[in-house]
């Protein structure tokens, strides 16, 4: 029976409103990263499922931006004889409108899924940017799933070290310092940290999709869906004004008149700026609990520490157990697959005390697959693991009292010299930073290169940043911080949580990542350093080790020792003897 494409229907709607085209971003409300399966709307239009990009579908053409990572998977994913690839920051969608677009086209949008910053940038294009009253999803998407409706449960104060109240107070008093009477709050691990909560509606990612406004006066109104809400004690729910989630922006317009709202310039949709501006002052600014956020308590950095023993130990029972079966199974004739690994070291994960989730899909990527920095495996990409070729694991937990992300890359032969050089590349790069000892304050694109010089030097780049922040049982990426060429105009400091995760990646061959996740100390007054939370080996036996300094040899060796003695207690009998093999001085053994 035939069937309408999406593009098609998505046309036909277009054209019956009058309308020359649309943005379809791939974003929810909230600017999610990882998005409920009911606002993949990208996803279901084009194929392409990573976290970033967004198309322009034209009568006569569609476009989907993508940046670095998705350069290769977006072209296995999409019909290229429907949709042309661009890269989402080289050549971004203004700009592409700027140079293409005829005057007066007529540009549907839904305000929910714009920021302020979009809206205005792309503002400056010849288009005219139609606000839509409602979604052609609802309609056009017939087998849609169901709206998120996870529950939300409290995170309690002897692991969120700080009172849902005194948090409110901290945010309301700088309201007061800003003559600011609300604040809208539309991230949902900002209202997550400021409520003590965490949710469910997405997959790996504990926050609860909704709204709120905290006033001057510390009061909270939250706009969520009553049936996420059962697990809550009314001692909570006592606490703050509870409204409908749609209700929000109509909620804003009404006590707009003659007040000043705070409102993220980043992240809040323009929704909201259409509701506030016309009777009342928007003050543009960073939601303060976003840089309040990043900066954890000595409760939560213990957590962190904490829970990195356990994700340590599941790791290594992990690297254990391939270092015997890679072998065995590829000599049987029966190899390992991606989809294999994957599943057996979250059963690893799953033994250990505290483990709630995942904090993220896991990316287990066996040679080619490795070249697209963010793949995912499925039975029909799931490749073998074998001797001649890398294998990469990017993967964390979210555990009880922090969340964990670390990237290994292996192999169990040899693989080419090339290839070796490439790996002793990245890992001199991630020593480079590790290793580093930098002013207070300093911000992370000034970091950024001292990761990528040894791949340089080769005349090789990597095309994602250097690190992110990573939130307490929260998002995998944290704002504000990051490591990236791209200006990130915030100060590190003590207390800071970062990735460290250089790479390489050549399309239709391999890809390298190793990442540790650290914590930002002080070292000497006024400087800063990074203490490794994570405690998992670095494979040694593919790296070129004489390019390696005494510095970086002595990190290692200092590093390794650490991971034993810490992990050597929690690991399984049968995996401890690999553990001592791989964490062995590297004069000794290598």
């Amino acid at each position: 029976m035939h069937t309408t494409s999406p593009l098609s229907a998505l046309r036909q709607w277009l054209q019956e409103n009058n309308l020359d085209g649309m943005i379809v971003p791939r974003s929810d409300a909230w600017q999610s990263e990882y998005c409920a399966p009911y606002d993949e709307k990208l996803a279901w239009l084009t194929g392409f499922d990573g976290s970033a990009g967004l198309a322009l579908v034209l009568k006569d053409k569609a476009l989907l931006f993508v940046d670095g990572r998705y350069q290769v998977q977006a072209r296995v994913q999409v019909n290229m004889d429907d949709i042309a690839i661009h890269h989402l920051h080289n050549e971004p969608l203004a700009e592409w409108l700027l140079k293409n677009a005829e005057a007066g086209m007529r540009i549907g949008f839904e305000a929910l899924l714009m920021t302020n910053a979009e809206f205005t940038q792309l503002s400056a294009t010849p288009c005219e940017l139609v606000p839509l009253d409602l979604s052609p999803f609802d309609t056009l998407w017939t087998d849609r799933p169901a709206a998120p409706a996870g529950l939300i449960r409290e995170m309690p104060d002897d692991i969120s070290g700080e009172g849902s109240a005194d948090k409110r107070q901290r945010v309301a008093e700088i309201l007061a310092g800003k003559a600011a009477d609300y604040l809208a709050i539309t991230q949902p691990d900002n209202i997550a940290w400021l409520l003590n909560v965490r949710g469910s509606d997405i997959s790996t990612s504990p926050v609860p999709l909704s709204f709120a406004l905290l006033g001057r006066d510390g009061h909270v109104e939250w706009f969520v869906n009553d049936n996420k809400l059962s697990n809550l004690p009314d001692s909570f729910r006592h606490t703050v004004t509870i409204a409908p989630q749609d209700a929000f922006i109509g909620r804003c317009q009404q006590l707009a008149k003659g007040k000043r709202v705070m409102v993220d310039a980043d992240s809040a949709p323009v929704a909201l700026r259409f509701a506030i501006e016309p009777d009342g002052e928007i003050i543009w600014q960073t939601d303060p609990i976003t840089l309040m956020k990043a900066h954890k308590n000595p409760v939560e950095l213990a957590g962190y520490r904490e829970c990195h023993h356990q994700d340590g130990a599941a790791w290594v029972n992990f690297l254990a157990w391939l270092s015997r079966e890679v072998p065995k199974r590829q000599a049987a004739g029966q190899p390992l697959t991606e989809l294999e690994v994957q599943a057996k070291q979250l059963a690893f994960r799953q033994q250990q005390p505290g483990f709630i989730e995942q904090s993220f899909a896991t990316i287990s990527a066996s040679s080619s697959n490795a070249a697209m920095c963010h793949y995912h495996s499925s039975e029909a990409s799931n490749k073998t693991l074998g001797h001649d070729h890398f294998y990469l694991n990017d993967s964390g937990g979210q555990y009880h009292n922090g969340t964990t992300d670390a990237t290994r890359t292996l192999a169990w032969g040899k693989v080419d010299p090339q290839q070796r050089l490439h790996y002793t590349a990245v890992l001199r790069g991630f020593l480079s930073l590790i290793t580093l000892q930098f002013p207070s304050g300093s911000q992370g694109h000034q970091l950024d290169a001292f990761a990528r010089r040894p791949l340089w030097e080769m005349g090789l780049d990597y095309d994602h940043g250097t690190g992110h922040g990573v939130g307490h049982q929260l998002l995998i990426h944290e704002n504000p911080h990051r490591f990236a060429k791209k200006v990130n105009p915030w100060p590190l400091m003590a207390g800071n949580i970062m990735t460290i995760e250089p790479g390489y990646y050549l399309a239709g061959s391999h890809g390298i990542r190793i990442e540790n996740q650290v914590e930002i100390v002080e070292s000497r007054p006024g400087f800063c350093a990074f203490a490794s939370l994570t405690l998992i080996p670095i494979d040694l036996s593919q790296a070129e080790l004489h390019l390696l300094n005494e510095q970086e040899k002595q990190w290692l060796d200092e590093y390794h020792q650490k991971v034993r003695e810490a992990l050597s207690p929690l690991v399984d009998s049968d995996a401890r003897p690999w553990l001592f093999e791989a964490t062995a001085p590297i004069r000794v053994s290598r």
